[in-house]
This record gives C-alpha cells, structure tokens and sequence, in this order.
C-alpha cells in the first residue's frame, strides 16, 4: 500500500463549502469553551434540586439548566440562589421554559439565562397546510408583539436569553414552509435573532440541536452561513439531543459536539446523556480539552489519514454488499475487507482482491477508503474520541465510505472492526444493533426515563436496524421521534402512550406496564425476532 502523504498544515476544515482550507482557522471567539448540564430533578423539590446543582457544579460544571413549567417554579429560582449562595455554589442558572411566555418573564428576574424555543414558545398550530407570504409576516408580527416584554425585562436585569430550536419541535408555520429541516431549523432561530435586534437586544446565545448528528451538525453549519451574511455573531451552544445512554450516546455527543468544535465552531456544549446529569461532565471535559479551541485539530486528523478510491471505479456497494464496509489489517468475521501485509492487498471476505489508489483529495470523495492509524500509546477513551471525530469530519457528508482503523501492530482486529461499527451507527451510516432516541428527563418528565430505558435496551437491543424512542414528556418527544419505528411518550404522571411509525396506538397505559405492551407492538408490526442464544 502506498506511504502516508506528507501534508502542509495548517488546514481547517470549511464547514460552508465542504472544503479543506489552507490557513488560519476563524475561531467565533477566544474564550474557553463552557461545559452546560441540566438537572433532572423536579425544579419545585428544592433541596434535591439544590443538591444536584451543587454535584455537577464540583464535577466541573459551568452553567446549568433548570427546566420551569410554570409561575410557581419560577418564583422558587431565587430560593433556589439563596440556597446556592449558603453552600458556597455561585454557578449561573439557566431557566428553560417552553410554551409559556408569562413563566419566562418571571424567570428572567432571578436567573443568568432563560432559554425560549421559537417553536413552541409563541407561534402556535393552525393545522394548516399552506401559509402565505402575508401570513408569515403576520406571524412575526405576533411573535415580536409577544417577546418584547420578555426583552425589556432583560434588558433591565441584565438576562441573557438563548434562542433553542430543536428539531424535533418546530412550529407548524416552519414545517409547512421548509420542512423539518436544518433549513427550517435556522429559519426559525434567524426569525428570533431577527426580532431581538430590531429591539436592541443582543445578549443572546444560539442552539440547533437533533437527535440525529448530521442532522445537528449541518444546522449549526448553516447557521453560521447565515450569520456571517446577515453580519452577525452570536455565540453557540452544541448538543445532540435525545442522543441516550452508554457507549451509544456518548459517541453520538462525541460525533456532533467534537467535529463542530474542531472546526472553531461553539462556545458551550452539553452532553446530552440519560443518566445521572453528572455522568455527562466527564465526557464533555474531555471534548473541551481536546477539541475546544484547538486550531489544529483538523489539520491533526489529515494528518493520520489515507484516502483510497477502488480502481475502475467499482461502488463499494458492488465490491461488498455495503455502502459503509469496515476494513481491518488482519482477519475478521465481522468485516468486509481485510488488508494482507503479504500481499500488500486489500481482500474482500470472499477472497476478491480490490485495486485502490491513494487520493489526496479534499474533501474526501464518495465510495472512498478512510484510513486512520493512531500511535498504540492513545488509551481507549482518546481512541474513540479521536476516530469518531476524525470520521465524522472526513466522511459525514458521504453516502458511501469505508471505515478502515489501525491502532498499532499489537492490536486486536476485532477492535478495531468493534469501534468502525459503533462509528457507523453513532452516524446512522449503518446499525448493527437496535437505535435509540431517548431523552436525558428533566423535571418534566412523567416517569423514570432512565430506569425505563435500560428496560427498553436490555430487550430489544438486538433488533438490528430498528429505532426505538423513550421520551419523558411531549415538549420535544413527539416530534424528535417523529422518524422512530416504535416508542413512548409521557402522557401524564406514571402514564405513557405508545408509538408506531409516529402515530399513537395505544395511549394513556401505566408506565409499568409500557415495555411489555411495547414488545408486544413490536411483535404485532412483525419486526420481533428472538435473540440469538
């Protein structure tokens, strides 16, 4: 096989025209990157909520969220500062507050942040199918009409507000005219950031966050198009949402927080996990320190790369039966080709050999080889860190690609084929086992979102390809697991409603029962199989 390249650095990665770039990387600011969780305790049981602040504040936490459903939990915030404030905690409090515009206005006296979602904040469904041009303007219109107040009072208490828009919960307005959409995603944060700087207010902070990674990574890409045209600079909180828990989650995060923050794009980061809101800063301290304001971090992963295109132009689909094979040096049941040192070939599992070429072009092509060696020093956690980010920047816009991962002479084969499968998963390149959409639960939720979904994982994890949803409440649930074959809402206190394909079938069931009612759904849609022994 032909050596690595030697490269000229420093390049970056331009996120706008998918281009390797030679030069000086523009950062959207200087400060450090900031590490944001969220509590999931009710916002009302104050001294639980209090405790838990205080944890994920000593775990390194730097700003944290408190979700606020009404007047009377606004109004215990600045109990919950006093209580703070006694314990030693100074840590800024974000208030997250969703359909009620009263609620914010009060939350705004006592907190650092409040954090408003323009699709369910102010812009109610019509169930309407068209939208004119004059209807729109009239929608921005009421929408003005009604966050001035909020404005104002920011304005007064000096209270930053954070526009977040998630994919899973834009207003009907914006599906109908752009669709559930990165497009629309940055149509309706643009709305906003429209309204408050006609009014003065630019203390603002921007979120375009998905369950999906490419789905979020090419929002928040777009979104600095979009700023940078309409001359503006606000800074930037990254997040996958609804990413779940375990190995799983954590590498969705990793994906989606890691290949913006490598391009100088973010200012805070959340990594969205369901589980204990403590578990998240590890992860996220570790993005920060590697990722966070590295102007090298792009120029890094070309570094360690080789790129392969198949002679006579053979898709990787025809050579291997998929379009996102794993490679590995050495033998393994588990991967499509295998490369023999001997031959200096690379082989398909049925004993095909494949003529590739080195390419050095940039951005990587379709139907391309992706080489990445990493020195054997990189323990387990780096090396995951480091080959899903590198993935992500170099092959996240392709619909074909080969994962190929060299961790030194030393190493397993099946670790490396293990990593390059969850890499493809975490992307929704390709499954290898069950997906999941769940929510980290807050003080919305109407059960125990965690304890249920390790309930869900542990029986149906080994429905290959299919995507199973577990959502605490319907502020974000319904709509993030709009594309999940099968799962569950909170509907009411211990109460949940169960989905297929979208639509409710069967609704209002007690929560405990919800996984068996689940797999018998499962069952019913003819995609249960029994795992194998």
């Amino acid at each position: 096989m032909p050596n690595t390249p030697n490269h000229i650095s420093p390049y970056y990665f331009d996120y706008v025209s998918r281009e390797i770039r030679v030069g000086e990387l523009s950062l959207g600011g200087n400060n450090p990157v900031r590490i944001q969780s969220m509590t999931n305790t009710p916002t009302s049981d104050i001294p639980s909520t209090v405790s838990q602040i205080r944890q994920l504040a000593q775990a390194g936490c730097d700003i944290v969220r408190l979700a606020v459903q009404n007047r009377k939990e606004a109004e215990m915030l600045p109990v919950i500062k006093k209580e703070l404030k006694r314990s030693g905690v100074q840590v800024p409090l974000v208030a997250d507050v969703h359909f009620n515009p009263e609620v914010a206005e009060v939350a705004a006296r006592y907190v650092e942040k409040v954090r408003i979602n323009p699709g369910n904040y102010v812009d109610r469904n019509q169930r309407k199918t068209e939208y004119s041009e004059k209807d729109n303007l009239q929608a921005v219109e009421q929408i003005s009409r009604r966050l001035k107040p909020l404005l104002e009072i920011c304005k007064q208490e000096g209270t930053a507000i954070r526009i977040g828009v998630n994919h899973g919960s834009l207003s009907e307005r914006i599906l109908v005219r752009y669709g559930n959409t990165p497009e629309g995603m940055v149509e309706s944060a643009m709305e906003f950031i429209g309204i408050c700087h006609s009014e003065n207010f630019d203390n603002l902070t921007l979120s375009l966050k998905a369950s999906d990674v490419l789905t979020m990574t090419e929002a928040n890409k777009l979104l600095v198009k979009r700023m940078k045209a309409a001359g503006y600079d606000y800074p930037l909180h990254l997040g996958v949402t609804e990413a779940g828990s375990g190995e799983d989650a954590r590498m969705k995060s990793i994906a989606g927080i890691g290949s913006l923050l490598a391009s100088g794009i973010g200012d805070t980061v959340r990594v969205s996990l369901t589980e204990d809101p403590v578990n998240e800063i590890p992860v996220a301290k570790d993005l920060v320190k590697y990722y966070g304001r590295n102007k090298n971090a792009v120029s890094e992963t070309i570094r360690h790369s080789m790129v392969y295109r198949p002679g006579r132009m053979d898709s990787l689909k025809s050579l291997t039966g998929q379009r996102y094979p794993v490679v590995v040096s050495g033998v393994s049941q588990k991967a499509e080709i295998r490369f023999d040192a001997e031959q200096n070939k690379l082989i398909t599992s049925e004993n095909r050999k494949i003529d590739v070429h080195l390419s050095q072009n940039f951005p990587v092509p379709e139907n391309s080889l992706i080489r990445l060696s990493y020195p054997e020093a990189l323990s387990a956690a780096e090396l995951t860190m480091r080959a899903v980010v590198d993935f992500t920047l170099l092959a996240g816009h392709l619909t074909s690609a080969g994962i190929w991962i060299e961790t030194g002479a030393t190493a397993e084969p099946e670790t490396s084929v293990s990593l390059s499968l969850k890499i493809l998963q975490a992307l929704g390149k390709r499954f290898s086992q069950a997906a999941y959409v769940a929510c980290p639960s807050c003080g919305r939720s109407q059960f125990n979102v965690i304890e249920k979904l390790e309930e869900v994982k542990k029986a149906t994890s080994h429905l290959k390809g299919l995507k199973i949803a577990v959502m605490g409440c319907v502020v974000n649930g319904i709509g993030e697991m709009g594309d999940a074959d099968y799962g569950f809402v909170g509907a009411g206190p211990g109460k949940v409603t169960l989905y297929r394909s979208g639509r409710p079938v069967l609704k209002n069931i007690e929560d405990s029962k919800a996984v068996e009612l689940l797999i018998h759904l499962i069952r019913q849609g003819d995609d249960w199989n029994d795992p194998e022994m």
